[in-house]
């Protein structure tokens, strides 16, 4: 894969899936092609502790991995990491967020704006690129594998730095369990804002859980099609409101990150 890099560009930082689709044939996944090279030492610590477990010791890799005995495939599959084919993370990762969004269906244009402001967080990867091929896996933020440091401490400082170093204003859409392994760091809080989904019933207004992967999978897509990009945070608050969101900013957390909600009606 060449590797091509961006200049001033929005950054839209989203959760990976649990769900993932299982490339039948392609190249074989190549660790080295991925983007962020500077990743390589946690990403190679991460693998082959998660390798070695899921071969020598399946059980205790289930337990490890939070796998039910009706998902041990899952397992062995992780144990054929280095052979096995290899596909965009964008077509790998197949849960509500990635549907909705639906990132095949969006024009060229869009598409390629994805791939300069999409960084996708993985426990097993730190962060992705649409484009980065990778096989299928089973690895999670709460993944715990046995003899493996906190997956926060191998990936909070090497993450932090990618996040720090890019340009344009931080859109973070993580999940919890994904924004504690490498928070946005204080250096370049200012520039950045994290969404939560509220619904609003009836005027009462609820933070919504599951859904709210839908409704980011459709925010993501509505800030690709953007031919222009948000400079700053206020940017990103007009830019959702001409996407015809309601949207009202909070006050920022411990670190300077704003607090964007999106009120929804529907889900």
């Amino acid at each position: 894969m060449v590797m091509t890099q961006y200049r001033r560009s929005v950054l839209i930082l989203l959760p990976p899936s649990e769900g993932k689709l299982a490339p039948e044939s392609g190249s074989t996944f190549a660790p080295g092609t991925l983007s962020w090279p500077e990743l390589k030492k946690p990403r190679a610590t991460i693998l082959d502790a998660l390798l070695k477990i899921c071969s020598t010791s399946p059980n205790r890799a289930a337990t490890a991995l939070g796998v039910t005995a009706n998902q041990m495939p899952l397992i062995a599959q992780n144990t054929r990491l280095r052979s096995a084919p290899a596909a965009p993370a964008i077509t790998v990762y197949s849960g509500v967020l990635y549907d909705t969004m639906n990132f095949s269906a969006l024009p060229a244009a869009a598409r390629k704006r994805g791939e300069a402001r999409i960084a996708i967080a993985s426990a097993l990867w730190g962060l992705l690129r649409p484009s980065d091929c990778i096989p299928a896996y089973r690895f999670s933020a709460d993944s715990r594998v046995p003899g493996l440091p906190p997956l926060a401490k191998l990936w909070s400082e090497p993450v932090g730095e990618v996040i720090a170093n890019s340009s344009g204003v931080i859109v973070d859409l993580r999940s919890g369990g994904y924004e504690k392994l490498a928070p946005v760091p204080a250096a370049c809080a200012h520039r950045a804002v994290t969404l939560r989904v509220l619904q609003d019933r009836a005027g009462t207004l609820s933070v919504v859980s599951h859904h709210n992967k839908a409704t980011k999978g459709r925010i993501t897509a509505g800030l690709l099609s953007l031919a222009r990009e948000p400079r700053d945070v206020d940017g990103v608050v007009n830019a959702l409101r001409d996407c015809d969101y309601r949207v009202q900013l909070g006050k920022p957390n411990r670190v300077g990150v704003a607090t964007l909600d999106v009120i929804v009606t529907d889900l």
